[in-house]
């Protein structure tokens, strides 16, 4: 994805505000081998991106002064009450240095599933997206995680999940985190107690031995 910034000269709370005032929205990149940077962007068509999933997750192109740059959207700031932006942070992406992103999950399949279609189980996304350090060549805009095999009861592991190439998964210490589980609804588990209640008792077996 592609966006236009402009270079921004005045800082602080004043500056910030009559910019906001404007419809525009101030900002800064920074990272790489330039230094911060401060910049302004239209805040409307700035809005509009951040209602995309690809504009939090993926490597963007901003243009700045007719050079293009890509970075990373890294931090915003929204107004407590208002639909407004009040400042955005980029860092530009260096090709040969990993990045720390979190990339959302999307899941497929589980409409199709065994434990869905014939167990009606209720299935819940424990985890919904995934961090991980990845290069910006490798960099996925979502991770897909295939459910048409999930069985009644069943979990699905971080192990379970095809990671892109050269990814790795920051965990913070758990090694092997649930990320989806099929639970089996309530009505079939109170059930099965009263069946097993309800079967008649063994009859006696015959030919005993006389008192």
């Amino acid at each position: 994805m592609k966006f236009v910034a402009f270079e921004r000269a005045k800082q602080g709370t004043g500056a910030s505000r009559r910019l906001r005032n404007s419809g525009k929205t101030p900002g800064i990149v920074y990272g790489g081998e330039g230094q911060p940077q401060l910049i302004e962007l239209d805040h409307n068509a700035l809005f509009h991106a951040l209602k995309k999933e690809a504009f939090h997750s993926s490597i963007l192109e901003m243009e700045l002064g007719g050079n293009v740059t890509k970075v990373l959207l890294r931090d915003v700031q929204y107004h407590p009450f208002k639909q407004l932006v009040q400042h955005v942070d980029f860092q530009r992406v260096d090709a040969r240095t990993r990045l720390t992103v979190k990339v959302p999950l999307h899941f497929k399949g589980e409409e199709e599933s065994e434990a869905v279609k014939l167990h009606h189980n209720l299935v819940n996304h424990v985890m919904t997206e995934l961090q991980i350090s990845v290069l910006p060549a490798d960099l996925p805009e979502f991770i897909e995680v295939d459910l048409s095999g999930l069985t009644s009861g069943a979990t699905v592991h971080l192990s379970d999940l095809k990671l892109p190439k050269g990814a790795k998964v920051i965990t913070h210490g758990k090694p092997n985190p649930v990320v989806v589980s099929a639970v089996v609804p309530a009505a079939e588990e109170e059930a099965a107690p009263a069946e097993a209640a309800a079967a008649p008792a063994p009859a006696p077996a015959k030919g005993g031995k006389k008192k």
